[in-house]
């Protein structure tokens, strides 16, 4: 079937455009909480063929999205190289630190698809269910730098000083690791295109903390090679790269990435997209997800505004970043409605 999404992310206008939203199966839902409930912690949760299925599929049943991404998370593939991975409530993923050579030899990029069998269980059980029908299945993984910062760090950061510190100050290691996430994440993306997954995202959600230079050593040149490692296995599935807050860097991307689109955060001028990216790829984007949360008049405008840039060439609508667990469920219906032109 011709599939809306992938007729944009080939660079065809499509209209009305093709809708899916980041985070679109999460806590704002009762059907997740319900599931949730039925765990008793988060990565068992996502290694669960059965119920990240259904988590998946949640939002396609009850808004009719143009996409299902894959219910997971990007620090799978750190639990895969043999680092430690938990979520703690209100304090949000925790990991053993990375911090030096030593440890970084205890890293194995061979073991990566070996041991995430059942992610792609779960996308072969979704890819199933949408059989024959317009939505498409998304994979998706984090780039090297933002998977990296949460390795050495621990977890999340406000300035990821520890990653940072280590990148200056021995470069050298800190390319070992992002090397080995190269390998390791490039696997885990074929191995999800092999279970069904029609096109992909790359998250690298900090993108934007680094200066110019840094910013291609350590994010595009990164995940430049992670794309020629998948096209060379599937050169006619598409990429969605979402280099979240690098600003004018953002043309860099779109130039010399290899991605088929460029996923835009909130902070990207719609004019300055239309002229800059979207004549070299299909931008997909870019509703504030507090405009989202808020609804009526404010999300409206913004919408209208983002359709009116980009809608009369290929684009896909989405979120700058995704869904926020407070978003009332007729926001979102309403937000598709609107889309979908009514």
């Amino acid at each position: 079937m011709d599939k809306p999404l992938l007729r944009a992310l080939a660079g065809r206008p499509v209209t009305p455009a093709p809708i899916w939203l980041m985070r679109q199966a999460g806590r704002y839902s009762p059907e997740y909480r319900k599931v949730r409930a039925r765990t008793v912690d988060f990565m068992t949760l996502c290694f669960t063929p059965e119920l990240a299925a259904e988590i998946t599929l949640q939002p396609v049943r009850r808004y009719a999205m143009d996409a299902a991404i894959l219910f997971s998370d990007i620090l799978t593939v750190p639990h895969a190289l043999g680092r430690e991975v938990r979520f703690e409530e209100g304090r949000g993923p925790r990991l053993e630190p990375l911090r030096n050579l030593k440890d970084l030899s205890r890293v194995d990029p061979s073991a990566v698809v070996a041991r995430l069998g059942p992610v792609y269980e779960t996308l072969q059980r979704v890819k199933a269910e949408l059989a024959g029908g317009p939505t498409a299945l998304i994979g998706f993984a984090g780039a090297p730098w933002t998977v990296a910062s949460y390795m050495i760090e621990g977890g999340s950061s406000r300035d990821f000083a520890a990653a940072k510190a280590l990148a200056y100050g021995s470069p050298v290691e800190f390319q070992s690791l992002i090397d080995i996430l190269v390998e390791a994440t490039a696997a885990h993306l074929i191995a999800q295109v092999e279970a069904g997954a029609e096109a992909l995202q790359i998250f690298d959600s900090w993108a934007g903390v680094w200066p110019e230079a840094d910013s291609r050593r350590w994010c595009l040149l990164p995940t430049a090679a992670i794309i020629r490692r998948v096209k060379a296995a599937h050169p006619l599935v598409p990429v969605i790269l979402f280099p979240r807050g690098v600003g004018a860097m953002y043309e860099a991307f779109a130039r010399e990435s290899g991605a088929d689109a460029l996923s835009l955060d909130t902070t990207v001028p719609l004019a300055w997209a239309r002229a800059h990216l979207q004549a070299h790829v299909p931008v997909q984007g870019n509703l504030d997800p507090l405009a989202l949360l808020a609804g009526g008049e404010a999300m409206e405008t913004r919408v209208r505004a983002i359709l009116d840039a980009f809608g009369d060439a290929p684009f896909v609508f989405n979120l700058g970043h995704g869904v926020v667990p407070a978003t009332p469920l007729e926001h979102v219906a309403r937000l598709v409605a609107l889309v979908r032109g009514a």
